[in-house]
């Protein structure tokens, strides 16, 4: 089985995307950029916000971060109104290209409609095919554009009609914010696999994928949308439907993993919290006599904060970050590319030196970037290397709106634990244990027949139809969704 051994392979599973919106504020566009900075995290390849200012849609996309391309005073002032969707993404489905950027825009009879979509659907490609048949024209190549065209060619006459239709044919996990002619509307499908919050600022109304992107303009949490609730919020404030059936909460478990930033709180659950808890039972679980515990920074800190308070074994930052390495980073040679993990990387040595370390990261996906850590803390003069993981062993694919690989590509799902180590070259590595995920995250057991999460990436249990792999063009709809959508 081979491997990538790319050192600038980023060996996470990747971010998702971030969705915010407002309405009600006179500087709706600039306090939209500003969530998104807040949700740049989710996602990193582009952002785009459109607004309206009582007669006209207005809009700016771009390739890049939302620091690079909404910072100038020039590019807010040309997005005017008092409503505004924004959105940051990362590719799961389509190309990262400016045609597939989001929020998407069309002009329909009724007037202009935009849409900004966390998550993935899974018989986007089938109807794409119906649809194409039927004669209409795809602009992008991402799986967000069918919910366009199914309220286009829907007999419905109100906007929120047309968006119910498209719901009640989609399937597969979403979080939408969509803007009309003074009106948001915010949902969420019926599993809630995505988060989407409701806050406010004073009689302002804001929906945003976590609650940090509320903190950054000092809007008020209310409460999360409920999985299948439809919000409609115009002039007379917010109504609030329930149009699709409803069905049990699958929320994806791995925001509290690795995705989520730490100082959200996602489904009445604080992020920051979950993670400690997670490191502690990881610890209860997999205890190693060592002399220091060590995170992989950033999002190993945390877990790691717990696994040292329960094992009583000193914290210490033996791994430093370098915050300024972006993905867009030039490779010049070989040479300089196969210095791999120092560019982000590097071993705090006087900390490390002599002492058995503990090794706390979020997951291992592929197994490159696990294996050049080992070697850079052997490398500071460890006696010893224990690699811990705050998740299970990842051994499937996610086909609900994260990029990851297919699973022949996941060191989990080729190898057993004990070969996993010997292939980062860690003395022990330990994950910790489903059940011990769910005790973390304050559940008694896990519910083997009817899951309290989504949790497929490491149980291979689909809450929702993957209908696009059960085509004829299976192979190719695999590789589609593997790659998932924003």
């Amino acid at each position: 089985m081979k491997f990538s051994t790319d050192p600038f392979d980023e060996d996470h599973l990747k971010e998702e995307c971030g969705v915010f919106g407002i309405l009600g504020k006179d500087t709706a566009a600039a306090m939209v950029a500003l969530g998104l900075h807040a949700l740049q995290h989710r996602g990193q390849e582009a952002a785009g916000i459109v607004c309206f200012d009582g007669e006209h849609f207005n809009a700016h996309h771009a390739l890049g971060h939302v620091g690079e391309n909404f910072n100038s005073d020039s590019i807010v002032a040309r997005l005017v109104g008092d409503s505004a969707i924004g959105h940051t993404r990362y590719a799961t489905t389509g190309e990262t290209a400016l045609r597939n950027v989001q929020p998407l825009y069309a002009d329909f009879d009724f007037g202009g409609f935009a849409v900004a979509h966390n998550g993935n659907l899974t018989n986007a490609h089938k109807l794409r095919k119906q649809l194409v048949k039927r004669g209409c024209l795809f602009r992008s190549t991402t799986d967000t554009e069918v919910i366009i065209h199914l309220m286009a060619i829907s007999h419905q006459q109100k906007p929120v009609d047309r968006l119910i239709d498209a719901l009640h044919q989609i399937e597969g996990a979403y979080s939408l914010v969509c803007l009309g002619k003074n009106m948001m509307i915010g949902v969420r499908d019926p599993y809630g696999v995505r988060p989407l919050v409701l806050g406010k600022q004073g009689d302002a109304y804001v929906l945003a994928s976590e609650t940090c992107a509320l903190d950054i303009i000092g809007a008020e949490f209310v409460r999360d949308l409920e999985p299948g609730e439809l919000v409609i919020i115009d002039n007379n404030g917010l109504q609030s439907l329930h149009p699709l059936k409803a069905a049990p909460s699958k929320f994806c478990i791995f925001e509290y993993i690795y995705f989520a930033r730490p100082d959200s709180s996602v489904e009445g659950r604080s992020v920051y919290e979950m993670r400690k808890n997670i490191g502690a039972e990881l610890a209860r679980e997999s205890h190693v006599d060592a002399d220091i515990v060590v995170p992989v920074p950033d999002s190993g800190v945390p877990a790691a904060i717990g696994y040292a308070n329960e094992s009583k074994i000193p914290f210490d930052l033996g791994i430093i970050r370098n915050h300024y390495v972006g993905r867009t980073f030039i490779q010049p040679t070989d040479r300089i590319r196969h210095l791999g993990v120092k560019l982000k990387h590097n071993a705090n040595r006087r900390f490390i030196e002599g002492k058995r370390v503990i090794v706390v990261d979020d997951s291992i996906v592929r197994g490159t970037t696990s294996t050049k850590i080992v070697d850079m803390v052997r490398n500071a003069g460890a006696r010893e290397v224990h690699m811990r993981i705050s998740s299970p062993p990842t051994a499937h694919s996610c086909f609900y709106g994260i990029d990851t690989p297919e699973k022949e590509k996941l060191l989990a799902h080729n190898y057993t634990i004990e070969q996993m180590c010997r292939f980062i070259g860690a003395d022990t590595l330990a994950f910790i244990s489903l059940e011990g995920l769910y005790r973390a995250m304050g559940e008694t057991k896990r519910n083997a027949n009817a899951p309290q999460f989504c949790d497929a990436c490491f149980s291979g249990d689909y809450p929702i139809s993957l209908t696009d792999l059960e085509t004829e063009d299976k192979q190719e709809e695999l590789s589609v969704l593997a790659r998932g959508n924003r």
